[in-house]
């Protein structure tokens, strides 16, 4: 089980990597790029409820993490930690919101690594009311092997990335 305490020893860390923000743009070379997206529903009603369960780490408690967070909504400079397997093989993994997304038709949050985490990165997560009624969940990230495991995994790291996300995009909507 992750404590608070091991939440309170984030609040001095550094984020991980220097593009810090870099998800609202262009994404930094030197990592790996990920863009996945997915319809989620359709109208006011499912972009507010997908927003508000994005916000409020449903996605990734859905996804089948554990999370451990400062605060039961995202909100920048909030600490957490996300949990993944089971006893001594769960997965730890520190990170920091860099920044909301917060317009009438676009809201979620992006996060930064913290020292702990596998991967160096950082990972964005919104939906968006599109113009035709159609609710978007959109992931977009850039991460490189922050310790040994990581980098001596390579493809198989990579495909448990990509599943996590795959999980991330089933977990809202329809």
């Amino acid at each position: 089980m992750i404590s608070r305490s091991a939440l309170l020893a984030l609040r001095t860390a550094n984020l991980t990597y220097e593009e810090v923000g870099s998800t609202r743009g262009a994404l930094p070379t030197g990592y790996h790029h990920a863009d996945r997206r997915r319809i989620v529903g359709q109208g006011q009603g499912a972009f507010d409820a997908a927003a508000q369960a994005l916000v409020q780490w449903e996605l990734q408690r859905r996804a089948g993490l554990t999370v451990v967070a400062e605060a039961d909504r995202a909100a920048e400079d909030i600490n957490l930690i996300l949990g993944i397997g089971i006893g001594r093989l769960r997965l730890r993994a520190p990170c920091r919101v860099v920044y909301l997304v917060d317009e009438p038709e676009h809201r979620g949050f992006a996060y930064g690594t913290l020292p702990g985490h596998p991967e160096s990165g950082e990972e964005r997560f919104t939906v968006e009311l599109l113009p035709d009624g159609r609710v978007e969940l959109a992931i977009l990230a850039f991460s490189k092997p922050a310790v040994w495991l990581s980098r001596v995994g390579g493809p198989v790291n990579r495909l448990a990335q990509s599943l996590v996300t795959a999980r991330y995009l089933r977990a809202l909507g329809q």
